[in-house]
């Protein structure tokens, strides 16, 4: 009965590809099993062949190719293949190279079926169309390689000012620009001492911040950057300690003060004056540098607040301190960098403060505000924006003179920025203007030829603030009227601005208005109100009951007082001098003779001034009045103001 349910051993080699089910075990040939697999597969590969050359037939004598059905093994078709399979599989397989393998081929190449391997050819299939459609296919590959190589070539093409959005900051100058590593994150600080978070990823078409602080008081804010990481910001702004905080805003840490009556910064422990610029370490995540108005540039360490790390003092010809306008590290962030007000840029190597290691005396012009320092992402060339409305080009590795030079870039800003394009082929700045005299300007220079090859016109105010973040190919823009704008290009961009322009606006929740003016207290609820009662002569014969409620208010006290009350003027010492301290006591006697009055009293008992100038005190005359002067001082007083 088990043998009849079991399937027979030639329906298992017809599915499997061989034979020999039930018999012992054996080691198995593997060459053996893929030939016999092979074999199978050909055989298939000819039955279909044969079937489509007889629909091929029948299609020639006039019948519709949609009639034509393809034709079905037959019973007897699979007993014979499963012969035949069985015969091949004792075969030798030396005669089958020459033999089709995988699915037909098309009946028009039935002279070419031993040579072809794949898939089947369409109908209309010619080795000449094939050359051809492979030359097309080449040029096409070769025209989209070339468009390309020219998008390549032309560093304009990469700049991402198709479509931008615009965030209000406020109504004052947007002084600083920070956007974290990840591009997720905007941060925004002017001159109304406000700085402002948005969230690409939490912002709709409304573009609101989320979170608005002012970490320094009244103090405007000069700069801001993430660290590496992400997770801390650092906000330098007018006062003389800069801030760490979290991505939320919280404090992390603030820098100490220096003493400013100590000659030698360097022995101070912290900055003493307003701060210039500031900005993170490229590779170490708890190291940023400031700058400031004291004449020093003082690295620290997140960690340790309560004193700087070291300290580098930028030093003129004469050897006179010079205050650092600007500073920033090199991508390596082995060199630090420091433009002054004296038109000097100076370079140190990080692990020695003492002595620079390139200086440039005449890099800008004296007395101006070299407003940036950004070193280029290959780390050799670097580009200054200097407060006599240059832009420059120096390679540190002979920094004498500058390798290009761009003027008429209008600078009325001490914090104007200047960056390098993502691919260190363009160098970005922007330009300011005065008040109703133009619009600002965004410039792209060349960096080979450092020729004006693109710019855009921001707004009717400075171009203050600058940024291109390399992720997400969009450039930040801070203005002179409070605006932060942010450019981008919906193919060339990632992210960023992006994420927040396809969400529509939230619905905003209308408060419900009351049309009366309520007055609501606790008590008025139900389930606070007293009960009341039905009958106004039950509840005054209840309160008659009450004591409290029933007791006669007594009168006042008039008199001395009894029964332990005071009268109203009380019986205190206070009370009394209150009572009479309104008393009129006007003295309208001579003052001469209520002395004189005393005079006879103090000559008998000289007790208070007499005894200590006993032996010393002169004998006191008094002169008599005449009866003249006795008849003057009777006369009225208007008769005295006459005379």
């Amino acid at each position: 009965m088990d043998e009849e349910k079991l399937p027979s051993d030639g329906d298992i080699g017809s599915v499997m590809g061989f034979s020999g089910f039930g018999k012992k075990a054996r080691t198995f040939d593997l060459e053996a099993i893929f030939e016999q697999t092979r074999r199978t597969a050909i055989e298939r590969s000819q039955r279909v062949l044969e079937d489509q050359q007889k629909g091929a037939q029948v299609e020639e004598e006039g019948e519709s190719s949609k009639s034509v059905k393809p034709s079905v093994p037959s019973q007897r078709d699979k007993a014979a293949a499963r012969n035949q399979q069985s015969s091949t599989s004792s075969s030798d397989s030396s005669d089958s190279d020459s033999e089709l393998v995988g699915p037909p081929v098309p009946p028009q190449h039935g002279a070419q079926e031993d040579e072809l391997v794949g898939p089947p050819l369409p109908s209309g299939y010619r080795d000449n169309t094939a050359n051809s459609d492979d030359d097309d296919d080449d040029d096409s590959e070769a025209d989209t390689k070339d468009e390309d190589d020219d998008d390549d070539d032309n560093p304009v093409k990469k700049i991402p000012d198709t479509h931008e959005i615009i965030l209000q900051h406020g109504t004052k100058t947007v002084s600083a620009l920070g956007l974290d590593p990840s591009g997720a994150r905007l941060v925004t600080g002017g001159y109304d001492y406000d700085v402002r978070f948005w969230d690409f990823a939490g912002m709709d078409q409304a573009l609101q911040a989320f979170r608005t602080l002012q970490p320094c008081e009244c103090h405007q804010i000069k700069s801001l950057q993430y660290s590496i990481t992400g997770d801390v910001l650092l906000v330098v702004s007018g006062n003389a300690q800069a801030k760490v905080l979290d991505r939320d805003g919280f404090n992390v840490m603030e820098c100490i003060k220096g003493d400013q009556y100590i000659v030698d910064m360097a022995n101070t422990k912290g900055h003493t004056a307003m701060l210039n610029c500031g900005c993170w370490h490229p590779k170490i995540k708890e190291e940023f540098m400031t700058c400031s108005n004291d004449g020093t540039v003082r690295t620290w360490d997140v960690n340790s607040e309560k004193k700087h790390k070291s300290v580098f003092k930028p030093r003129s010809q004469q050897g006179k301190k010079v205050v650092p306008t600007c500073c920033t590290y090199s991508r390596d962030g082995k060199l630090v960098a420091a433009g002054c007000q004296d038109g000097t840029i100076q370079i140190w190597d990080r692990n020695m403060s003492v002595h620079t290691k390139f200086h440039c005396r005449q890099a800008h012009t004296p007395g101006s505000d070299t407003s940036c320092l950004c070193f280029s992402y290959d780390g050799i060339t670097l580009a200054s924006r200097g407060g006599d409305d240059t832009l420059k080009i120096w390679d540190i590795r002979n920094f004498r003179k500058p390798v290009n030079e761009a003027n008429r870039l209008t600078n009325y800003f001490s914090m104007t920025d200047c960056c390098f394009s993502p691919d260190d082929r363009l160098v970005v700045t922007g330009t300011s203007v005065k008040k109703e005299e133009g619009n600002g300007k965004l410039v792209f220079f060349d960096r080979a030829s450092f020729q004006k090859v693109y710019e855009i016109e921001v707004t009717n105010a400075s171009v203050v603030r600058c940024l291109w973040h390399p992720k997400l190919n969009q450039i930040m823009v801070g203005t002179g009227n409070g605006l932060a704008k942010v450019y981008y290009d919906p193919v060339k961009s990632h992210r960023g601005a992006k994420l927040c322009v396809v969400k529509s606006k939230r619905k905003e929740k209308h408060a419900e208005t009351l049309t009366q003016d309520y007055i609501i207290t606790p008590h008025a609820l139900p389930m606070f109100r007293e009960a009341r009662q039905r009958s106004t002569r039950k509840q005054l014969e209840k309160d008659r009951l009450d004591p409290k409620k029933s007791h006669k208010p007594e009168p006042p006290v008039s008199g001395p007082g009894r029964g332990g009350r005071v009268a109203a003027h009380g019986g205190t010492l206070s009370s009394f001098i209150v009572k009479n301290i309104a008393l009129d006591k006007t003295d309208d006697s001579n003052p001469r003779e209520a002395i004189l009055r005393h005079a006879k009293e103090a000559s008998e008992n000289p007790y208070w001034i007499a005894p200590a100038y006993e032996q010393t005190q002169p004998e006191p005359l008094f002169a008599e009045e005449s009866e003249e002067d006795e008849e003057a001082d009777k006369e009225p007083e208007w008769k005295k103001r006459k005379i």
